[in-house]
């Protein structure tokens, strides 16, 4: 039988060694050849008994047997030097392998073994080579008492639980990477499920493109969609607002400068509503970008009173675009999120405390679900949103944890500068450069890693590259790859489903795993097929449900919700504010003006109402 104890190098033969650790269905081979970082390793590919074995294959490890320590190598190439094959005897092969780290017995007897990365003992000429030992194994993967989950096994172990260091690789940031249907989304919902049963502490925000992730969390999520998500634009920065105005287009720089200076006017013309009082602060105390409430009806007034003043006869062109343009957001049905709010209050806290579930009652997570909503709705939301997880985070004095997950992040954070919307690069940026000393972490999910912005990969420390067929996408995983086992991605492009190669500070060394398999009705996007197949002839597809969508068109009791905000010269919060618009329509010729809150004579000049 095979014995655990090893003899010094002085101590015993390297013939002696073998006899007594080594039993001889263990042992394959002998070391040829050593560079530092890798070796050769000249074998049979039959096995004592004649038979062709799989004892050698590409990604296993093996053990190089040298007294004191085990040196463990990883396969990477297998093949013989004359390239043919004999059925007569024995088939003599070189197997290249990449030499990882050592493994030591324990210093008590009876310990586990541990390993180091790192060789500080080269294995010799002659040196054996074995099969690894499921104890050494094990040791390999070991993560020295830091606060593990497991999430699935290892490839070439399946005996062996593949663990990771929670704790590391949510604060270091994290990036799951991995062609189309390769299980990249269940991999998320399983890393999200483990986090959370780790870290109850835990919020989460997702970002979800596909609206897939909520029914695959139901005891965890709050769905928010264009519908249910409450985010009032006076909370949008000037940059975020004129990217709503401009719907994505290059801004006019007249006009946001004519936003810059008028909307902290309107913001001190806001009486809070429950008070009655006023926010003026000062004329520097406000700017565009303070979230303070302020009135569309104040900010179109403000723009009617600078048209009528004589010095800006320049600038009305300017100015009539930039109020129809506000109009035309302000009624656009796509954004009531934005401006359906029946009062203009100051609900900053409440918005906060619902998108990112504080108190969490018993649902961390929160997902937020992006089909179908305009991508310049897009831009500007995520911008908001992971500007206020970074604040929320940094104000909280590090006593909330949040992750912000994004979902297909190339579409946010593109590696050419020139492409997406620049605030949402930036307060991504912020969280992956900043975030870990806050409590604000970033979750990274893509299938083109290599179209994502360098920056943020470069912040996250632990990756789990799934399957990747592209070979931009490969080089880019190559080189954010730190230690020695850099020859693990050559399998990039052919690893199976659910499988994937971790690396980083998430892990004690770089591990191909399988991940734990998902109930089914837990994987995301399971419930989108089944719907699909149950109506596989096509014949039962409501087309008037979608034309009416696309249309978007809102009922007339909804496009009344925004009149209601606009239609008198009183501000929210007075007694009758909230009367019948018949009770206070103006004759047609005064409908315009009576529309925004002004008279007839504000201006003297009639031709500008039109």
């Amino acid at each position: 039988m095979f014995v655990e104890r090893e003899a010094s190098v002085g101590e015993l033969t390297s013939q002696e060694r073998r006899e007594v650790d080594q039993d001889d269905s263990r042992i394959l081979g002998n070391v040829v050849q050593c560079d530092g970082a890798r070796a050769t390793i000249s074998a049979y590919a039959e096995d004592a008994d004649g038979a062709v074995t799989g004892q050698w294959t590409v990604g296993r490890m093996i053990s190089i047997n040298l007294g004191t320590a085990r040196t463990v190598g990883l396969v990477y190439e297998i093949g013989k030097s004359d390239r043919a094959w004999s059925n007569e005897g024995q088939n003599p092969i070189e197997v290249s392998v990449e030499l990882i780290g050592e493994v030591r017995e324990g210093a008590q007897p009876g310990a586990k073994p541990v390993f180091d990365r790192g060789i500080t003992i080269y294995p010799h000429i002659g040196a054996v080579a074995h099969r690894i030992r499921s104890r050494d194994l094990q040791a390999v993967y070991d993560l020295a008492g830091r606060h593990s989950v497991t999430i699935g096994k290892l490839s070439q172990d399946e005996a062996i639980d593949a663990n990771i260091a929670i704790d590391d690789t949510l604060a270091r940031h994290f990036a799951i990477v991995g062609t189309t249907g390769v299980g990249k989304s269940t991999a998320v919902s399983l890393l999200l499920r483990k986090s959370i049963e780790a870290r109850p502490d835990l919020r989460v925000l997702i970002l979800d493109p596909h609206n897939e992730f909520a029914a695959s969390l139901p005891e965890y999520c709050v769905k928010v969609d264009s519908k249910t998500l409450d985010l009032p634009f006076w909370m949008f920065r000037l940059e975020e607002f004129a990217e709503v105005l401009f719907r994505g287009r290059e801004t006019v720089p007249e006009e946001v400068d004519v936003l810059r200076d008028l909307i902290p006017a309107a913001k001190n013309l806001y009486r809070n509503p429950n008070s009655g009082t006023y926010i003026r602060r000062g004329s520097d105390a406000l700017t565009a970008d303070t979230p303070v409430p302020y009135r569309i009806a104040d900010l179109i007034k403000q723009i009617d009173e600078r048209m009528g003043m004589l010095e800006s006869k320049n600038d009305r062109p300017a100015l009539k675009s930039l109020k129809t343009r506000i109009e035309s957001a302000a009624a656009d049905p796509r954004y009531r999120f934005m401006f359906n709010s029946r009062l203009i209050e100051d609900t900053i806290h409440e918005t906060i405390g619902n998108i990112f579930r504080v108190p969490s009652h018993g649902r961390p997570v929160t997902c937020f679900e992006m089909a179908g909503m305009p991508s310049e709705v897009v831009n500007s939301v995520c911008s908001v949103l992971a500007r206020l997880a970074f604040d929320l985070a940094l104000w909280s004095e590090g006593r909330l944890r949040l992750l912000l997950l994004c979902e297909e992040a190339h579409r946010y954070m593109p590696a050419d500068a020139r492409l997406g919307f620049a605030p949402t690069r930036h307060a991504l940026s912020r969280i992956a450069k900043e975030g870990r000393k806050y409590g604000c972490y970033l979750g990274v999910v893509t299938q083109r890693p290599g179209e994502l912005d360098p920056t943020i990969l470069s912040q996250c420390s632990t990756f789990f590259a799934m399957r990747l067929a592209n070979e931009q996408d490969q080089a880019i995983i190559r080189s954010a790859i730190a230690d020695s086992s850099a020859s693990t991605l050559a399998f990039l492009s052919s690893m199976g489903q659910r499988e994937a190669i971790a690396f980083g500070e998430g892990v004690a060394t770089t591990m191909r795993l399988k991940f734990e398999k998902l109930a089914q009705e837990f994987i995301p996007g399971t419930q989108k097929g089944e719907q699909t197949e149950a109506s596989i002839d096509g014949n039962d597809v409501d087309l008037a449900m979608i034309v009416e969508r696309l249309r978007n068109v809102p009922k007339p009791q909804q496009s009344m919700a925004f009149a209601e905000v606009v239609d008198s010269s009183r501000q929210a919060g007075d007694p009758d504010y909230k009367k019948p618009a018949a009770a206070t329509r103006a004759q047609p010729d005064d409908d315009f003006d009576t529309r925004y809150g002004l008279k007839p004579s504000t201006f003297g000049m009639r031709q500008f109402n039109d």
